[in-house]
């Protein structure tokens, strides 16, 4: 007898994720050092999703949103590029998001 409601198509598993919990993103960018220490500051009230304070770390994000988290070293505001797949090494987390905290370097003299 089949189950009802289990059958999931091979397409949808692959398929890539578009957003991710914040956890699980702050963890992969490496805002965080853990995914357990990202949550605790998520519930504790450390970070804002476009402005707006978010206090559940299964909150999803997507590409374009702004995240802002008062993380070790500092408050960061990071605008998301990708979800990412993995928690990888720190060239790759770089790849995850812009810095909007960066100040910009000037042009080269004389371009």
């Amino acid at each position: 007898m089949a189950r009802k409601g289990r059958d999931r198509t091979p397409e949808v598993e692959d398929a890539p994720a578009d957003s991710i919990r914040l956890d699980r993103w702050l963890c992969h960018a490496r805002v965080f050092r853990t995914r357990t220490v990202a949550a605790e500051r998520i519930a504790a009230g450390g970070v804002r999703i476009n402005g707006a304070p978010c206090r559940k770390p299964g909150h999803e994000v997507k590409v374009g949103d702004v995240v802002t988290a008062a993380a070790p070293g500092g408050v960061r505001s990071l605008r998301v590029l990708s979800p990412g797949e993995r928690r990888g090494p720190a060239s790759e987390a770089r790849a995850l998001y812009e810095d909007l905290d960066a100040p910009e370097l000037p042009d080269a003299p004389g371009a």
